[in-house]
């Protein structure tokens, strides 16, 4: 059975609490996991207009088109909604091998806590108790910084980093923008749950 990585309230449900993982195949954001094809949950032309819009949201990394960013939105159980990350060119031309092109390498879901910081940070603690307890090897980083989008430097990320020995990772961090930047770009901000495959997390850091 796979745990289901889900914030209810303030339960955090794993199961079985018991078995420790050194890997993330077997965690969920709303029954959807890394290795799954988009496919199963959204059209293709939905997905090639997510990648459209999005394309620029990474433009402060060394290869900002190399995956495409695509969000879900629906009456989730969790979650407000739902990104995911898969494979691009480095041109923004999508690639054309459908064993490839639409598998997920990432999953991200976003609780919504707008100008409620603190109980953004108190919901992600929560969280992080029993990833503790179910990554006991994990190496943890906990970082706040300013948010590579807001060139003013005053939105911040406070977040913690479950780094796993396969290389994967799960990261737990709470957006706080500066208020006029947020109103502006039509952001929201609050908690994100972030499951990412090893190509993932290297190619979020890669400075």
């Amino acid at each position: 059975m796979k745990k289901l990585l889900a914030l209810l309230f303030s339960l955090f449900l794993l199961s079985p609490l018991s078995v420790f993982a050194d890997d993330i195949s077997d965690l969920q954001i709303e029954g959807m996991s890394i290795g799954d094809s988009l496919l199963d949950y959204m059209t293709e032309k939905e997905i090639l207009e997510w990648i459209e819009i999005t394309q620029d949201s990474y433009y402060y990394l060394n290869e900002p088109n190399k995956y495409g960013e695509v969000y879900l939105f629906k009456d989730f159980s969790t979650y407000d909604f739902v990104s995911f990350m898969i494979k691009n060119k480095g041109t923004n031309t999508y690639i054309t091998n459908k064993n490839e092109k639409y598998t997920i390498f990432s999953i991200r879901g976003e609780i919504k806590f707008v100008e409620d910081f603190n109980s953004c940070i108190k919901r992600r603690d929560e969280i992080a108790v029993h990833l503790s307890k179910m990554f006991p090897n994990a190496i943890k980083d906990a970082f706040v910084e300013a948010h590579n989008l807001d060139p003013s430097g005053n939105s911040i990320v406070d977040g913690i980093d479950f780094l796993l020995s396969s290389g994967e990772s799960v990261t737990l961090h709470c957006s706080n923008w500066e208020e006029t930047f947020r109103i502006k770009n039509s952001y929201t901000e609050g908690l994100s749950v972030s499951i990412d495959s090893k190509e993932i997390f290297e190619w979020m850091t890669a400075r």
